[in-house]
């Protein structure tokens, strides 16, 4: 089910949907999609990997890597559990992905991700050549979509990524918010 409002002639589908997005960021990033029952199946597996990061005690970002409909590649935030800076769940997602097809291009492949990726992250997923990120919630202090920086789809760079964001934002929020919430409660005590 799309949470989006409905509009009368945007929607180059025909699902009578307008993404949220079109209308507050009318950037060259984001290529006007509409949001599927699929779209929401894997942020939903997503948001899984998310819930694993949080049990960890990281914070609670989730990504899963979809090739024909399958999940090819999942990850969680690790970075602590792991003393990794790199391992974010973006890039844990696209390793698995990799070595599942034997191949670094991940071509034809979309990746799902709760939260707006990192500078770091949006590289690695521009050169990974992935076909669409979908992701949650932004995140307006470290976002390289286009929250903060514009890393992915920057007019330097020759790949393209299709972008959709929003896509169950409301959970990963809630996440987020749980996690620093709990954890200022602890510093305090």
């Amino acid at each position: 089910m799309c949470f989006y409002p409905p509009c009368t002639s945007h929607c180059p589908l025909g699902c009578g949907l307008y993404p949220l997005f079109t209308t507050h960021h009318p950037l060259p990033c984001v290529t006007l999609l509409c949001v599927s029952a699929s779209d929401e199946l894997f942020m939903e597996e997503a948001l899984r990997e998310a819930q694993r990061a949080l049990a960890l005690g990281e914070v609670p970002v989730g990504a899963v890597v979809i090739r024909d409909g399958d999940i090819i590649g999942r990850g969680c935030n690790r970075p602590i559990t792991s003393n990794d800076p790199t391992a974010h769940a973006e890039i844990l997602a696209l390793r698995e992905a990799g070595q599942a097809i034997g191949n670094y291009r991940l071509l034809d492949c979309d990746i799902y991700v709760t939260v707006e990726p990192c500078a770091m992250c949006a590289g690695a997923i521009t050169h990974a050549r992935i076909r669409r990120l979908i992701y949650g919630a932004e995140d307006p202090k470290a976002g390289a979509v286009h929250s903060v920086l514009q890393v992915l789809n920057n007019a330097r760079m020759n790949h393209r990524v299709d972008v959709m964001f929003g896509v169950l934002a409301a959970k990963s929020m809630e996440l987020l918010q749980r996690f620093f919430r709990d954890k200022r409660a602890t510093q305090r005590t």
